[in-house]
């Protein structure tokens, strides 16, 4: 199996690298964000240049959220690109689109330390299965209830209205507001709850997640 291996702290990279080789896998690792995305350039046709690409979340050269930008980036042009992230903290931008085509797993590093979790975790990533760490989960679903709860009244119309499929010049009619009041409410839901300004799915997702909030 052809492995890429994003990562930069040295001590861990080097770790992975020796139990990835010592399982019999061809191993390229590189140790930011920039050569990520240079390493997956030259793609073959079906975006399948590595068998499964490991990656950190934060790393060179802005130290944020890099390296899960880069295969986010990597999954819009090839969506079954199996793409394994680690990391030392939950980082919920761009996971919604992520997790939509399977050959993806999302662990926190201290899973790592269990070999043969982690090498389970990533064989099943490889055959096109999803893998999230349960940490991760809670952590998603609490921030989503978070989210709802910090909405204002106004911000709860407003997804009141979308989740019955009103357009923003529609809710702008049935409110009484101007367009541009309309347009910084549902922004302000978008970004409360979480969702990506690039995600085209967003207005979905938001109806869906006041819709499972109404019905408890």
């Amino acid at each position: 199996m052809k492995v890429l291996l994003a990562e930069d702290s040295a001590l861990l990279r080097a770790g992975l690298e020796q139990l990835l080789m010592a399982l019999g896998h061809e191993v390229l690792t590189v140790v930011d964000a920039s050569e990520l995305r240079n390493a997956t350039m030259a793609s073959d046709e079906n975006g399948q240049k590595y068998d499964v690409i490991i990656t950190d979340v934060r790393m060179p050269p802005t130290m944020t959220d890099d390296g899960l930008r880069a295969v986010y980036d990597l999954r819009k042009q090839y969506p079954s690109q199996p793409v394994m992230v680690l990391s030392q903290y939950v980082a919920a931008s761009y996971l919604d689109r992520l997790l939509e085509h399977g050959g993806f797993g999302y662990l926190l590093k201290e899973r790592v330390s269990d070999v043969d979790e982690f090498v389970h975790s990533l064989n099943e990533v490889v055959r096109g299965g999803t893998v999230v760490d349960p940490e991760v989960v809670s952590a998603l679903l609490s921030a989503r209830r978070t989210g709802l709860a910090a909405l204002t009244p106004r911000e709860k119309e407003v997804l009141a209205l979308m989740a019955r499929g009103l357009s923003n010049s529609e809710i702008m009619d049935e409110l009484v507001l101007t367009a541009g009041a309309v347009s910084k409410h549902v922004a302000s839901v978008f970004m409360k709850l979480g969702f990506a300004p690039e995600d085209a799915n967003r207005r979905v997702k938001a109806v869906l997640a006041w819709l499972r909030h109404t019905e408890r």
